[in-house]
């Protein structure tokens, strides 16, 4: 084991390269050799680097680098934001906030998460982890790891760690406090974080909180389109305008005792609670001009310009909202045994991650409209009275019928975990060496339900054209419909007392009921020559699952055995050679492996799970270059690839509807269900530049630059042969930035750039693409020059998305975009306070 330094900057430096200190050592699932993305908590930049990069020279992994000012210094709103500046990572983002990872180009759960190096259920399908619920303020490390995982994961493997109360000795306090505006919609942006420590040689604690609000417009533009004779023909265009509320907030601590003179090292005890809620008020129009022509018999003509007689229109108020949250809890001890170092842990976690749209859906109201596509992102149509060329004012149609339409889902996983990880020095061959063994007991129970729906009559006392409001859209599209908002959240307080409560049901082939429990074994030895070290070892590790459902229950046990091999070269002092081979797995999410179905009965589609599916297996390898410039500047490369057996994709087929609703006995209805590819393909190369003037032009003092771009590419085989990239896999991925810091002062200017890529397999529709985004950010600080009451004081202010970028996806060709959003500029300001 790596002994554990008293000094901060040394005990940073030596956190970072073993993954954090106790369990993150032993747990990775061979070895915590691994290549990783380590951030190192120093200030300035420059300090930041530099300890960042003799971490990276010192170690025996393989280690890429990105510094501590990557959470503190860059206008980030949350650790997405933070984790989409290291290469080979990605963001996707959800109404303009970055959400998920696309680690290396790869579906969202091949990545597997950690807090303080102990893994947990991802808050989203028990497999998918949610970044935007995590506050970058709470966190003192990301170690985002490549080549290495702990058996859960095929892409990567992200450890959070929080803040270690023995990092400064005696009390310490942190605040920050900042307020801004969303330019769209003139939304207020709050923010707010506290963490307090104190600890002496044998004690310590600390405290942590953090609460964010984020208020905003998403302007958006939805459309049905398809491609005749190579013109657009228009089918639908929706226009949408939400209002939405995000909040976040986390809290949480640790206490930890370190007897003196025993063989006892530590014993401690943390929680985080973290929840995410994101409050969302919809008011939308979907004007279908092929469902008016098909009535009135009228022809329907492709072509960017276009007018109908007849235009069905539809209407549908929400206000509505969306939750996760995560709880989890950790006892540990480190302790002597002997010859061994012994690492014991146990962890219970608690996610939850639910939704419920009540929406007032009014349909089949009647107008004439005409179409002007010429400008796809920003589509124009003029809606008059049926027959005239009167303007229509589309909250005062008459709609055939308003329906009440619910839905909902849940979905709440408990997980128990218990590691024992030993380690031991020993001599191989003449050469020292250190042996590594561990065990793991996780046991997870996932209850809870898919997407569910309710249809009923909407209550006929409620007048909905009396929650109308004069106020237009806040919109940056030509509002061409004239769009005004309702007073949703009145309507929906009434829609409640008329009805008596608003809930939705599940039925039972929609509710999700798992067991799983996966024991895993490992062995590691890591061998030391003058030339490096070699890294050789293996996990195992055996599955038991069950699925319960209205027709019956599925159970099933498969067993992985997971080798791994590092080896680390120094060419030189200064140049190092890293290679590496490593295996892993990903388990089907549990919606996916369900053994029940959703209907929906006015789409005539089921999607359904697939109990007997199969885990996805990985094996592959990398390769880096690392050269190091200087004490802050470095220049790497490096190069991986990966197989993939038993791709997870949705796949179709027509059924007859009676087998669902007898009603709809003799219905074409599409059952959508999961099945296993096959020839999955993952490879790409990355580079990556950290550079200092103070290095290299130090005429140039103060200035420095950044830079990573990664090429990937990807592929996988369907059941009937057809090849597909995988999901999340962008042929370019380029960040950079170009920084200033002298004394006191600080500005940094980032840019984040990734291509097309696919959408999702999690759908058969196989086709739906994010077309290329791009961000343009800027953070400007001010550290006081003289302590406040004796704490350091700094200003800030934060601009995001200063190009006003928007966000579109579409279906097939970027002729036929289904979605166009925008945001408009984040701005925000504030202070924080040290001591």
């Amino acid at each position: 084991m790596i002994a554990i330094p008293r000094n901060r900057l040394s005990l940073l430096v030596a956190l970072s390269v073993t993954g954090g200190a106790g369990p993150a050592v032993a747990q990775q699932a061979v070895d915590a050799r691994a290549l990783e993305e380590v951030t190192v908590m120093a200030s300035p930049i420059r300090d930041s680097q530099k300890a960042a990069i003799d971490a990276k020279r010192d170690a025996d992994n393989n280690v890429d680098v990105i510094s501590a000012d990557t959470i503190g210094r860059f206008p980030d709103q949350n650790l997405a934001d933070s984790l989409g500046r290291v290469p080979g990572l990605a963001i996707e983002r959800d109404q303009g906030q970055a959400r998920y990872i696309n680690f290396r180009g790869a579906p969202f759960r091949y990545t597997s998460l950690a807090i303080d190096g102990l893994s947990i259920p991802g808050a989203e399908n028990g497999r998918v982890p949610r970044f935007d619920s995590f506050p970058s303020v709470i966190t003192s490390r990301i170690d985002a790891n490549k080549a290495i995982m702990p058996g859960d994961a095929v892409s990567g493997y992200i450890n959070i760690s929080t803040f270690d109360p023995f990092a400064k000795e005696g009390w310490a306090f942190s605040s920050d406090l900042g307020m801004g505006n969303q330019q769209l919609g003139d939304g207020d942006i709050e923010k707010l974080a506290l963490r307090t420590s104190w600890s002496n040689e044998t004690v310590g604690f600390t405290l942590f909180a953090s609460e964010n609000s984020r208020e905003q417009i998403t302007d958006n533009r939805e459309y049905d389109l398809e491609l005749v004779d190579g013109e657009v023909l228009v089918n639908e265009l929706d226009f949408r305008s939400y209002k939405v509320t995000r909040e976040d907030r986390a809290y949480g601590g640790r206490f930890e005792l370190r007897p003196q003179n025993s063989a006892i090292e530590r014993l401690f005890v943390s929680t985080l609670y973290n929840e995410f809620q994101d409050f969302e008020e919809r008011n939308q129009y979907i004007l279908d001009f092929a469902g008016g022509a098909a009535a009135s018999g009228a022809p329907h003509k492709a072509g960017v310009h276009g007018t109908q007689p007849l235009v069905m229109a539809n209407r549908m108020l929400q206000d509505g909202v969306y939750e996760n949250s995560t709880f989890t809890n950790t006892l540990g001890g480190d302790f002597a045994l002997g010859e061994w170092f012994v690492e014991a842990r146990l962890n219970l976690t608690e996610t939850e991650n639910s939704m419920f749209l009540p929406i007032a859906m009014s349909r089949a109201g009647v107008v004439s409209g005409s179409y002007d596509l010429s400008d796809l992102e920003n589509p124009l149509v003029e809606v008059t009275r049926l027959g005239t060329e009167e303007t229509a004012d589309l909250s005062q149609v008459d709609y055939y019928m308003t329906l009440g339409y619910l839905i909902g889902s849940e979905l709440t996983i408990d997980a128990t975990k218990f590691k024992l990880d030993g380690e031991r020095d020993l001599t191989l061959a003449g050469k020292p060496a250190t042996l590594k063994l561990g065990v793991e007991l996780d046991d997870r129970e996932a209850d809870g339900f898919g997407v569910a729906q309710g249809y009923g009559a909407f209550p006929g006392s409620i007048d909905i054209g009396s929650f109308a409001t004069d106020k237009v859209w806040d919109t940056d599209f030509t509002n061409s419909i004239n769009g005004t908002y309702y007073d949703n959240q009145s309507l929906r307080a009434a829609w409640e007392q008329a009805a008596g409560g608003l809930s939705v049901e599940p039925t039972p082939d929609q509710l999700i009921k798992l067991d799983e429990q996966v024991m895993a074994g490992y062995a590691m030895v890591t061998t030391e020559f003058s030339w490096g070290n070699l890294v050789l070892g293996s996990r195992f590790e055996n599955t038991d699952y069950s699925s319960a459902g209205p027709e019956g229950d599925y159970s099933d046990s498969f067993t992985n055995v997971l080798p791994s091999a590092h080896l680390n070269v120094n060419l030189t002092d200064d140049v190092k050679l890293r290679v590496s081979t490593s295996t892993g797995v990903s388990r089907p999410t549990y919606n996916e492996w369900r053994a029940s179905a959703a209907v929906n009965i006015t789409d005539k589609i089921v999607v359904g799970g697939n109990p007997t599916l199969e885990a996805e297996e990985a094996w592959g390898g990398d390769v880096a270059l690392e050269w190091y410039l200087g004490e802050a500047s470095l220049m790497s490369v490096g190069a991986f690839a990966r197989n993939i057996d038993n791709v997870i994709y949705a796949d179709s087929a027509t059924i007859d509807g009676g087998v669902y609703l007898p009603s709809a006995d003799g219905e074409e209805w599409t059952y959508t269900g999961y099945v296993n590819g096959d020839n999955g393909k993952l490879s790409g190369v990355e580079l990556n530049v950290i550079a200092q003037a103070d290095d290299l032009l130090p005429a140039l003092s103060g200035f420095g630059v950044g830079a990573n771009l990664t090429a990937l590419d990807s592929e996988f085989e369907t059941r009937n042969g057809t090849r597909f990239g995988l999901p999340g896999t962008s042929d370019l991925i380029f960040n950079t930035s170009v920084f200033y810091e002298m004394d006191s002062f600080s500005i940094r200017l980032n840019h984040q750039y990734r291509d097309d890529w696919l959408s999702t397999t999690e759908n058969d529709s196989m086709a739906e693409y994010w077309a290329a985004q791009k961000r343009m950010d800027l953070q400007v600080s001010y550290t006081l020059p003289t302590p406040v009451f004796g704490a350091d004081v700094s200003v800030y202010a934060n601009a995001n998305n200063l190009t006003d970028e928007r966000d579109v996806r579409y279906v097939g060709d970027e002729r036929t975009p289904n979605q166009v959003e925008g945001y408009g500029r984040r701005y925000l300001a504030g202070f924080r306070v040290n001591f």
